[in-house]
């Protein structure tokens, strides 16, 4: 009997080498799994399915995880408005440990001798899929050729080629990953300090350039609605991707440190994740009091370190949730944002929790509930701490 392996696919060049390798010179019976957590047609999903076969796999397998995703991931994201250095949405990074996950259960359920990864041995997704496979199921052996051997595109590309399976690599010059919370680019641009992605690099280009006003709606942290459409949060976020990418809206470059120690650049282009979690910020600086604030912050960001990094599956990920989610019983109402080429603007927000419509005082204007005298009493009170030690330090 052929020994089982189960391939991360995801249809690219470093993929495509691993499935050609396995199936053909080491005679496994590979299964290509691909799990979609979003940014695929249907009509693409069939081209990676028919591409794999090409390879040689045995079984190739789409896995639809993009609501699991949504739920799981997706959802804190937008709760701790993460932005990795703020900047990066973790358009990509996020998707990883889910993916591993689905796969690895996958495996587990044909009984895999084998799991492999198409990561090299210079980035964080090694890491990311090592760590759920090493820990959801230590007895399947995990293999990683381009890793192990150190390939170069152009190796894998000549590679291909003696095996008869010539597609046009050389077109390939940016390594594109497109999920539900965005895209990245990587690219010869991407390996410098100064050079910009070029306008042709961005999966989107701009379309409109008339601005256009857009109402987005939450309930309790999640978006519901856009222009009062209502649907499922990931079905609001697709049909707000679709609209505000149009405008190229979204795009920059992150800058950070990897997992490994050294410093990374990507692309990326994330239109949806941009204009959404400026919004929930906004509304969330209207609805939550000032120490919910300042402790989100701190403790968001630790998320999407964590997340970033790996970690998913340690159980502070699920205290960290838990606040977080406990934090967004009041963040609902609709938010106005206006679109506009290459960027967008918040007009501002609408909502029943909003604590600027306190009766108590108008900021800078009148107060309803204190004399002038509590006011110069508490400032007198308030300044205790600074004075004794400026008194004793003079």
């Amino acid at each position: 009997m052929k020994k089982k392996l189960v391939l991360a696919y995801s249809g690219g060049l470093d993929t495509s080498y691993c499935a050609v390798h396995f199936s053909k010179d080491l005679d496994y019976e590979v299964h290509a799994v691909s799990v979609n957590t979003g940014g695929f047609t249907k009509l693409e999903i069939n081209s990676i399915e028919k591409k794999a076969y090409a390879m040689g796999v045995s079984v190739y397998k789409n896995i639809n995880a993009v609501d699991t995703y949504y739920q799981k991931v997706v959802k804190f994201l937008i709760y701790g408005n993460v932005l990795k250095n703020n900047c990066y949405p973790l358009s990509v990074s996020a998707e990883r440990s889910m993916q591993a996950i689905k796969i690895i259960e996958y495996a587990k359920e044909v009984g895999a001798d084998f799991i492999a990864h198409g990561s090299t041995g210079a980035g964080n997704d090694q890491v990311r899929f090592d760590l759920i496979f090493q820990t959801l199921a230590p007895e399947i052996k995990i293999v990683t050729p381009i890793r192990d051997l150190q390939l170069t595109r152009l190796q894998e590309i000549d590679y291909l080629v003696s095996k008869g399976i010539d597609m046009p690599w050389s077109k390939a010059t940016y390594s594109i990953n497109k999920g539900l919370w965005g895209t990245s680019i990587g690219g010869s641009e991407t390996l410098t300090s100064n050079k910009p992605l070029p306008e042709e690099a961005y999966p989107s280009q701009l379309e409109k350039k008339e601005n256009e006003l857009v109402k987005l709606t939450f309930s309790k942290g999640e978006i519901i609605a856009v222009n009062n459409q209502v649907g499922l949060p990931q079905e609001i976020i697709e049909t707000l991707n679709k609209l505000a990418s149009q405008y190229a809206i979204g795009r920059d470059i992150h800058v950070g440190d990897t997992i490994i120690g050294i410093k990374g650049r990507v692309g990326f282009e994330a239109a949806a994740a941009s204009v959404i979690i400026k919004a929930h910020h906004l509304l969330e600086k209207h609805t939550l009091t000032k120490w919910q604030l300042q402790h989100k912050e701190y403790l968001a960001n630790w998320y999407g370190t964590h997340l970033h990094e790996g970690l998913f599956l340690d159980p502070v990920m699920r205290d960290l949730e838990a606040f977080l989610e406990s934090s967004q019983t009041n963040v609902s109402g609709d938010v106005f944002v206006t679109l506009k080429p290459y960027h967008f603007t918040l007009n501002g927000i609408s909502s029943e929790n909003d604590l600027m419509n306190s009766a108590v005082g108008c900021y800078g204007e009148e107060n309803k509930a204190w004399t002038a005298d509590e006011a110069k009493g508490f400032i007198k009170i308030y300044a205790n701490q600074s004075k004794i030690f400026q008194n004793i330090h003079k």
